[in-house]
């Protein structure tokens, strides 16, 4: 071996060991997070706020340190380097030119801040007082819009740059083009959907569901899924969440003893996130390109087995008679038909995660609207309230009484997490696209469904969407899975099917 060869495998080896720290650094992150949403104690909140503020400076340390920007340059002029290679360079030059743009100090005020932030929006949702969470929201908004402004140079808007961080390759301008046509078409299939006669009897989801019977039962369906429990643990939480990757997945849920229904769904939900984390390339998961595409793809999976294969019938064809088993004499008279039915009526919400198949998305609207022009200064945090309620009232047809049910009911800007939101309509998007690919290669898929057997669908996915990771972004990626660019057609097509025959349109 030349002496230039081992100088490249050195480069090469010392690059791998460094994405590899950082990437655990923010997995440490990460796992702190989950547990302040889980166990932590209420008094932690200041003491976490110091730990996750130390982690996120050295994780900001490594990631700018000149020595990865050497390696990174030196590797990147090498010729003939594989596509895994070329996509971690490509990743790590990106991430280096958003932090190198970011003060460490503010890096590091950041977490201290939306730490203190969610604290108090969990006391302010408990005590249903925004004027509790609204300072600290505006502080939140600060500091976000500084980081933004620091990193924004060549991005369009200040929403982009946020936006990037969680869905590159995708613009402001281009979700507002999407939501445009998105919208008329989910109000008018609504609108059609409140004008018929047939309304599905919603007295069949009434009655006591022990949670612990609960707890055991979407046990055994995410296992039948595929979700490995040795790989993975499942918590209580006030809003169901996943974290960790690969060989330690933590989700999390939330269950109603009068209502069985959010707990199978809000399981299945996170369940299909902690697929796709365990579904990984076990040796590039440490790797900047190895993980996760987008949170747009990420929330694919979750709405994927969520709603087009949770909420089917061909589903229910298996699960319903384990349910019935699980919560004895509640169900008995329950027939599948008014079952499925029931649990796919569309009923606007004023919760998010309560919301149905078809108006769901326009919470998402609600939510780009609303953030989009609190980042341009075009709508003052104390305003958020009103604007919110009037929103909801344009959008899904109905007002919060509180803002329990409206402006507070959330967990994502406590932390920060602004230009998010937008990533759940686009995983409605691409799972109904990615559905239709597979369903061409799985041309029995709903008879497999039918009998339980859901690990082919788990196997397709780890093949085409999740061992991938991150090669290509999301819209290469849903071009190369699927032979098209992402378009809301699919699922427009897969809701006027569904609907179309529960309210005989």
């Amino acid at each position: 071996m030349s002496e230039q060869s081992d100088e490249l495998s050195d480069h090469l080896t010392r690059f791998r060991a460094l994405c590899s720290t950082i990437q655990d650094l923010q997995q440490a992150q990460g796992l702190l997070d989950w547990d302040q949403q889980t166990f932590m104690p209420r008094l932690g909140a200041e003491q976490r706020s110091h730990q996750l503020a130390a982690l996120a400076s050295v994780t900001h340390e490594r990631i700018t340190a000149p020595e990865l920007g050497e390696l990174t340059h030196q590797l990147s002029e090498q010729p003939n380097l594989d596509q895994d290679l070329r996509a971690d360079l490509r990743e790590v030059a990106r991430e280096r030119q958003r932090a190198l743009r970011l003060p460490r100090d503010l890096v590091a005020e950041r977490a201290r801040v939306c730490a203190r932030a969610q604290s108090a929006w969990e006391e302010a949702l408990t005590r249903d007082d925004f004027q509790l969470f609204q300072p600290h929201l505006e502080r939140v908004l600060q500091i976000v819009r500084q980081a933004a402004e620091a990193i924004r140079q060549d991005h369009a808007s200040a929403y982009d740059v946020l936006l990037e961080e969680y869905e590159p390759a995708t613009s402001e301008q281009a979700l507002r083009q999407l939501f445009d046509e998105l919208g008329p078409a989910l109000t008018d299939l609504l609108q059609r959907i409140q004008g018929s006669a047939h309304k599905p009897d919603l007295s069949v989801l009434q009655g006591r569901f022990p949670i612990r019977a609960q707890e055991a039962f979407v046990l055994q369906v995410i296992e039948r899924m595929g979700f490995a429990l040795d790989a993975g643990r499942v918590d209580r939480s006030t809003h169901p969440f996943t974290a960790g990757t690969m060989w330690d997945v933590r989700i999390t849920n939330r269950y109603r003893e009068d209502n069985v229904v959010p707990a199978i769904f809000g399981m299945i939900h996170e369940a299909g996130h902690g697929l796709y984390e365990q579904g990984l390339d076990p040796k590039r998961y440490r790797d900047f390109s190895g993980g996760y595409c987008s949170l747009g793809i990420h929330e694919s999976q979750s709405r994927l087995w969520e709603n087009l294969i949770g909420r089917s019938r061909s589903f229910w064809r298996f699960h319903f008679e384990p349910l019935k088993q699980a919560f004895p004499g509640v169900l008995d008279r329950v027939q599948l038909d008014h079952w499925y039915t029931a649990i796919n009526a569309v009923r606007p919400s004023l919760i998010r995660v309560d919301a149905d198949e078809v108006t769901y998305n326009l919470h998402v609207v609600l939510r780009f609207q609303l953030e989009s022009a609190l980042i341009a200064g075009q709508l003052q945090v104390p305003d958020l309230p009103g604007a919110w309620r009037e929103a909801m009232q344009r959008l899904v047809g109905l007002t919060p009484a509180s803002d329990r049910e409206g402006v507070l009911q959330d967990v994502h800007w406590s932390a920060g997490l602004f230009g998010y939101f937008p990533t759940y309509a686009l995983g409605n998007l691409y799972g109904a696209q990615f559905l239709e690919a597979m369903r061409r290669d799985l041309t029995e898929m709903d008879e497999l469904v039918a009998r339980g057997e859901l690990r082919p669908i788990k196997q397709w996915l780890n093949e085409h969407v999740h061992r991938p990771g991150r090669r290509d972004w999301a819209p290469q990626l849903c071009q190369r899975v699927t032979g098209a660019p992402l378009s809301p057609a699919p699922a427009l097509r897969h809701l006027e099917r569904k609907y179309g025959e529960i309210y005989r349109l």
